[in-house]
């Protein structure tokens, strides 16, 4: 009896690290909430390879330190990138989840605030800006449907700063830091 039971452990230990997925999802819909609301699609190019849209709402809060008081505002981004999940094969090997493409990877994020509208408790003037920022981060899962992501990056922002009435456009080093907590929808293989 223990020689079956020995055996049928073995054969699902097998099949379970067979049947993990070393390649990036067909296609992945889901949502993430961090500093903001974000609604993504991400599908495969190649094995390794994603590609990421991305639109939502970012959201900044301030003190009345430099304002007359305390306020918020949500501004709509759109952004697009293409990820390289580079470590399947080392976390399928070691029987860690590969699915809902949970892995490490980098990226070249290319993001996007329109000066459309914002939503405030406050009146405030807003720019239009767009980033170039490469980025390390990773994936996990939590359960079936939910996941964790967090990644950083340094590049670079250009201010539209004319169109808004201002004297001169502006531009700069920008830093993005990001912690989200996600809703995978059913992924396609």
């Amino acid at each position: 009896m223990k020689k079956k039971t020995l055996i049928t452990c073995l054969i699902l230990s097998v099949n379970y690290v067979c049947s993990q997925q070393t390649s990036v999802e067909k296609s992945i819909f889901g949502i993430q909430a961090g500093f903001g609301i974000w609604a993504h699609n991400e599908f495969r190019i190649s094995d390794e390879i994603a590609f990421r849209t991305e639109i939502g709402f970012d959201v900044a809060i301030w003190d009345g330190m430099y304002y007359e008081s305390t306020g918020f505002l949500l501004a709509p981004t759109i952004s697009v990138e293409p990820r390289w999940y580079y470590n399947f094969e080392k976390r399928a090997s070691k029987d860690k989840r590969t699915d809902g493409n949970s892995a490490n990877f980098l990226t070249l994020k290319l993001w996007y605030h329109p000066d459309w509208f914002v939503i405030s408790n406050q009146d405030v003037n807003t720019v239009s800006d767009f980033s170039i920022i490469p980025t390390w981060g990773i994936r996990r899962n939590l359960g079936q449907h939910f996941n964790f992501e967090t990644g950083a990056g340094l590049g670079y922002t250009w201010y539209f700063a004319e169109a808004a009435g201002y004297p001169e456009n502006d531009s700069g080093t920008t830093l993005a830091i990001h912690l989200r907590i996600g809703y995978k929808f059913k992924a396609k293989r």
